[in-house]
């Protein structure tokens, strides 16, 4: 076959350029993905390259050589081009099946007008062809998705720069506006910030490690917490990195109860900052966020912690050195007791603040008789000096036992 291609090579250049033009018109006409992306003259040029790439690499393999690799590169190259263009995969590949199709017509029609007798001799190129055009399009394939995968991973990293412009306080006043904008958020919303501790667990696709480790990567979640552009739930952008997951909610309408119930499962462990009503504050926000964080539950709980729902805890938890001194101060006695002594004390003073100062129902929970708990409690106020018949006393041993919560006993 390879002589029968060399012998029709004049005749062959002339239909394959009239098989490039008929290809052109077609493509344009049927495909809007190129119509729209590229004018006449360079999708020709295209499709004539690959038609006689395509007919030097089944001479080559009429021959017994191996591939040329420049062939696969300038596929690869296309696919890339088409990607970085933002023509759909499926027209790229579209075109190189009709380029075949065109090729095995053009090589048959050559073979009949050059000698009719000789067509049974092009038969068996046909295998050899739709291997040819079989490789290009696996290599257009490939360009095609490494350059969409950069192309991510660059979306990716522009979107985390962006959200760090907002939730890190990055830059100007003006910069968080312009970040704002480029990220789709309006200058004035209802906006929240929700916080995951490391191994946190947000719904949807977030990676469980950054794509790029200098510029994590940042995802929308999807389904019921929606995708930036979605309707019917707040939309929500993730910032993930190594020590935790944040994400920038815009709430619309809906109330700031709805981020524990849709991107929180119970269980977790988060923090959600209050509403605030342009991005400019989303800085402060995502502090706050992590602020209450810091007082979620070790375990168990809603699945995510309001900070309004905590404040006396966040205000414990936003200095750690005060916090320490006011648990030395308060309940340094009880601190100092034997360990198990000091567990059954400041278990009993924490049930009964969350029985509300009822002796009764302190005892229920604690399965013991309510005289026990009357007699822990006096003994608790001998040590600490305190009294819980007086309010402002009452609030002093709380904050304490909040600071023991958060930082231990030690």
């Amino acid at each position: 076959m390879e002589r029968l291609i060399e012998e029709m090579r004049e005749d062959l250049g002339r239909r394959i350029a009239v098989a490039a033009d008929r290809l052109t018109d077609r493509t344009l006409a049927e495909d809007p993905g190129y119509a729209a992306l590229t004018g006449r003259p360079e999708v020709r040029e295209r499709i004539h390259r690959i038609l006689e790439q395509a007919l030097a690499a089944l001479d080559r393999d009429s021959r017994g050589l191996p591939v040329d690799p420049a062939c696969a590169r300038t596929a690869h190259g296309e696919g890339a081009e088409a990607a970085v263009r933002g023509l759909p995969l499926e027209s790229l590949l579209r075109g190189y099946r009709r380029a075949g199709r065109l090729l095995w017509q053009a090589l048959t029609e050559a073979a009949a007008a050059h000698d009719p007798a000789v067509l049974p001799r092009l038969l068996p190129g046909a295998a050899g062809l739709w291997e040819v055009m079989e490789r290009m399009s696996d290599a257009a394939s490939e360009g095609y998705r490494d350059a969409d995968a950069a192309r991510a991973d660059r979306d990716r990293e522009r979107r985390a720069a962006l959200l760090d412009a907002l939730l890190d306080g990055r830059g100007t006043a003006r910069e968080a506006a312009d970040a704002a904008v480029r990220l789709g958020l309006p200058e004035r919303g209802r906006f929240a910030v929700i916080a995951f501790g490391p191994g946190g667990s947000p719904p949807g696709p977030v990676p469980a490690a950054p794509a790029v480790v200098a510029a994590p990567a940042v995802v929308a979640a999807p389904g019921r917490a929606g995708a930036p552009g979605g309707t019917g739930a707040p939309r929500v952008w993730w910032r993930v990195r190594a020590d935790g997951e944040n994400g920038l909610v815009e709430l619309g309408h809906h109330p700031l109860e709805s981020v524990r119930e849709l991107l929180a499962p119970p269980g977790a462990r988060a923090g959600v900052s209050p509403v605030v009503g342009s991005p400019a504050e989303l800085a402060g926000a995502r502090r706050l966020a992590e602020l209450a964080l810091r007082t979620a539950p070790a375990a168990g709980g809603p699945g995510a912690t309001l900070l309004d729902e905590r404040l006396p805890a966040a205000l414990v938890a936003s200095d750690t050195e005060l916090a320490d001194r006011l648990r030395r101060v308060v309940l340094g006695p009880v601190l100092d007791l034997p360990p198990e002594d000091r567990r059954v004390l400041l278990e009993t003073l924490g049930t009964w603040l969350a029985c509300q100062g009822s002796t009764t129902y302190a005892a229920q929970r604690l399965y013991c008789h309510r005289n026990t708990v009357s007699n822990r409690l006096r003994r608790l106020e001998r040590l600490t000096g305190r009294s819980l018949s007086d309010p402002a006393q009452v609030v002093e041993l709380a904050l304490a036992h909040t600071a023991v919560l958060q930082h231990g006993a030690g």
